[in-house]
């Protein structure tokens, strides 16, 4: 029964903090685009495409893809710069 109540608890916490991490990845995307947009229009599209696909994620509340999504833009950008 410990073992159970263990797992749902952190289950729960789990979501939550992958539900607050989404936002902060979006932030981040915003920022470098802003900041430091990458040269190449083919690389700044794809960026833009899982942002916006990662945000519509996170309202899904599909957290975890969200930031398995939010993930690829970042490196996407990273990448060319």
């Amino acid at each position: 029964m410990h073992r159970l109540v263990a797992f749902l608890t952190t289950a729960l916490l789990s979501t939550s903090l992958w539900a607050m991490h989404c936002p902060a990845d979006m932030a981040k995307i915003d920022a470098l685009l802003q900041s430091n947009p990458p040269g190449d229009a083919t690389v700044l599209a794809q960026v833009q495409k899982l942002r916006a696909e990662g945000e519509e994620l996170h309202n899904a509340g599909d957290h975890s893809q969200s930031v398995k999504v939010l993930g690829e833009a970042l490196q996407l950008l990273e990448a060319s710069e």
